[in-house]
């Protein structure tokens, strides 16, 4: 399993400079930047000590769902109390519910906004779950680069594990070909993009662990067969 990072408009060069480190230093290599600012300027690259690499191989998007286009499972990041997702994960707990999905997705992305108004409700609602810091001091909150090295930190685990023992895709399975299937049936039935089931059916589809994802693999092919047929006859 390969965790990347996307920063989604970081303002302040610095901060993408002190990311890349924290990234780097937890065991991760990629870095992902939607409409960034200057990040390899001098004030970046002195806060990305030792991790010049991971800015030099950095890939630069025009928007978030380009940036998540290969990715199978993607996670927002927010600090503040306006989500457009009723199940937030913390921090502390988001290991654990990466890897209860096993081998159902290979590529997971922490999505982070930047650092006025971190992402907006449009973009956090491509992401698949959201998590959150829980601090004791909701003022002042952590910066862009303190949140990354919290969260690369509290993920860091898997980073080793990903280098002990690769995962091997599985074809037309897991997560992201699931959630696929599922869109298609919603939209078959009338449930559209446009309405809020539609939106809060796919956020519960995001909270299943990997045995799930294989049941629902099955019933959900057997309801498109279904609704296939029923179009010929």
């Amino acid at each position: 399993m390969q965790i990347k990072f996307i920063l989604v408009e970081p303002a302040v060069p610095e901060n993408v400079g002190a990311a890349a480190r924290a990234i780097k230093t937890m065991g991760f290599q990629e870095l992902r930047l939607v409409n960034p600012c200057d990040y390899k300027c001098d004030k970046a690259l002195m806060l990305a000590h030792g991790s010049h690499d991971i800015l030099d191989n950095a890939m630069v998007f025009s928007s978030l769902s380009k940036a998540l286009d290969d990715i199978d499972f993607s996670v927002a990041t927010s600090a503040k109390q306006r989500w457009v997702k009723q199940d937030i994960v913390s921090s502390h707990e988001l290991k654990s519910f990466i890897e209860k999905k096993k081998s159902s997705i290979q590529s997971v992305a922490i999505v982070f906004g930047g650092e006025e108004s971190g992402l907006s409700n449009s973009d956090m609602a491509l992401c698949d779950a959201v998590a959150s810091i829980p601090l004791p001091q909701p003022y002042p909150s952590l910066n862009l680069a303190q949140a990354v090295m919290v969260f690369a930190y509290s993920l860091s685990s898997i980073a080793v594990s990903s280098l002990a023992t690769p995962s091997v895709a599985k074809e037309n399975a897991g997560y992201k070909p699931l959630k696929d299937r599922i869109i298609q049936i919603l939209n078959t039935i009338g449930i559209t993009e446009a309405s809020l089931v539609h939106g809060r059916v796919l956020e519960r589809l995001g909270q299943i662990s990997d045995e799930d994802i294989n049941l629902l693999h099955s019933v959900s092919a057997k309801v498109i067969d279904s609704i296939e047929n029923s179009k010929d006859s």
